[in-house]
């Protein structure tokens, strides 16, 4: 699938409120964002649709059929967009990737609020990719369940990731230094900020793409920058060994935030990663919600 030219992206530094994904290493749980409503935009040429990509306010399907078609024929073109990707050797998230991922990432933060059309929904769709949609919407369950808005006048800073392909060769460092899976230092950074976009502090103090509180970091860091990815995922490996891993990931998962919710997140996105490499490059391009007191917005992406 070949790749457009990017759009614009969303501005670096808003107003918002809480992340859909984010939690402290030692800190207690934290907010979590929600689905944003865009107007659906207007198509401008007379591409055929099946192969013209999704806007970014591209409407959400609301019956179970519909549902069940916009994840499989999604998740397929996903596939092969990121196929092309880690083919083509690109650092650059390309376009066809981060739009379909996009409307990929809004499929399922809408089934997760509406579970009765997304049972249905599921019930239509092939074995393996049932179980990949059972997961994902699991684990948005549990995050959302954590979700506290705040106020609309709060300074959220947010920011590009680093390559994918860069922050993948710091997970697979640190697992071979701790023994802690590489996919669950990945599904960390993505639950806390995906994958480093969030910039700002938590609320708690948790700082960096790892979300370390400062007392976690000065005992478990290595003397690294807090800020670093490379530095940040090394420390956060090293405290999940402290603390259990790999031997019982759910006790050092739930050291590194005290919240069930967050722990049964993390290891189901871990477990689609393991199952599937995509899926990495899926979560690394999806992006960052927030939920305010007046509604809830879209703070990263086109």
């Amino acid at each position: 699938m070949k790749a457009r030219r990017r759009p614009r992206r969303a501005p670096a530094l808003v107003t918002a409120a809480a992340l859909l994904l984010t939690a402290a290493c030692g800190a207690p749980a934290r907010s979590a964002g929600s689905e944003p409503s865009p107007a659906a935009a207007t198509p401008t040429t007379q591409e055929p649709e099946v192969d013209r990509l999704p806007e970014p306010g591209k409407k959400l399907p609301k019956s179970a059929a519909d549902l069940a078609t916009a994840i499989s024929e999604t998740t397929e073109r996903l596939n092969e967009a990121i196929d092309g990707w880690t083919k083509s050797g690109e650092p650059e998230l390309p376009e066809d990737v981060e739009l379909l991922a996009l409307y990929h990432q809004r499929l399922y933060r809408w089934a997760a609020r509406h579970p009765e059309v997304a049972s249905k929904a599921f019930a239509r769709l092939p074995k393996k990719l049932r179980a990949q949609a059972e997961d994902n919407t699991s684990a948005l369950r549990e995050l959302l369940a954590l979700t506290r808005p705040i106020k609309p006048s709060a300074v959220f800073r947010t920011r590009d990731a680093r390559p994918a392909g860069e922050l993948l060769g710091y997970f697979k460092k640190a697992e071979r230094r701790f023994g802690v899976e590489w996919e669950v230092l990945a599904a960390v950074m993505f639950s806390e900020t995906k994958f480093g976009r969030v910039r700002s502090d938590s609320h708690a103090g948790a700082q960096g793409p790892m979300q370390f509180m400062p007392a976690t970091w000065k005992a478990y860091g290595l003397g690294g920058d807090v800020q670093d990815p490379r530095d940040a995922v090394m420390g956060a490996a090293n405290y999940l060994k402290a603390t259990g891993a790999p031997r019982d990931y759910r006790r050092a998962l739930h050291a590194y935030n005290p919240s069930q919710a967050y722990v049964n997140a993390i290891l189901l996105h871990a477990r689609q990663i393991r199952r599937d490499p995509r899926a990495y490059y899926a979560y690394y391009a999806w992006q960052v919600f927030v939920l305010t007191t007046e509604g809830e917005r879209r703070l990263t992406g086109p």
